[in-house]
């Protein structure tokens, strides 16, 4: 009853998209999304404050560690 709410899992194109962290080098503010691979474009799906923000996006899409690619 009191437990910790479970978080939906969500797909995204597999093929066509990959996860990526876009952090700013001047001010350190990082946000996690997808890029399109034959494009470039990058859509920006949370911001990330801390190491627990991470660990939502992570698990709310079924992504491994060693699948996100961080980008400067």
């Amino acid at each position: 009853m009191f437990g910790r709410r479970k978080i939906k899992t969500e797909d995204y194109d597999k093929e066509n998209k990959k996860p990526v962290i876009r952090a700013s080098i001047c001010t350190g503010e990082q946000a996690a999304g997808f890029k399109d691979v034959h494009t470039g474009k990058f859509e920006e799906v949370m911001l990330i404050k801390n190491h627990k923000d991470m660990e939502v996006f992570r698990q709310r899409y079924g992504i491994s560690e060693e699948e996100i690619v961080k980008e400067y």
